[in-house]
């Protein structure tokens, strides 16, 4: 990585090099200089601890039949809403949409598709059969 940064700044620098016979002393310096800043900017993510931190928990919700069950009600609850609020809602979450390109794909405003959003979401929190599959 280090050399392929140097000869990289080397090829963005090569109109300025005049003398094209010391490009080894230049690319040398470039890797002396890109290996300093590199030093310069590590960053320590571990840190000492006296005592190891607890795992978390094992939850109900790591079975996958479990996590299967609880898709299967989601995708029952949004078939329920209506056919506008279940577009906005699969195009927003399952197709990782924003609000601006969820608008642009069904003709309409990005306000009407946060309304609507806002409401399907609101339809699904209170949803009987999501309540008993999340309880």
């Amino acid at each position: 990585d280090l050399l392929q940064t140097a000869l990289a700044k080397t090829y963005v620098a090569w109109e300025r090099i005049e003398d094209h016979r010391a490009l080894d002393g230049y690319v040398r310096r470039a890797l002396l200089n890109t290996r300093t800043s590199q030093w310069r900017k590590r960053k320590v993510d571990e840190f000492a601890c006296e005592e190891l931190p607890e795992p978390d928990p094992v939850h109900a919700a790591d079975d996958p039949a479990e996590q299967q069950a609880l898709r299967d009600a989601m995708w029952r609850a949004i078939m329920r809403l209506p056919a506008r609020q279940r577009a906005m809602v699969v195009l927003r979450y399952y197709e990782d949409l924003s609000e601006v390109q969820t608008a642009e794909v069904l003709g309409v405003s990005v306000g009407t598709v946060k309304s609507a959003v806002s409401r399907a979401l609101g339809k699904l929190r209170d949803d009987a059969e999501l309540g008993l599959v999340r309880s």
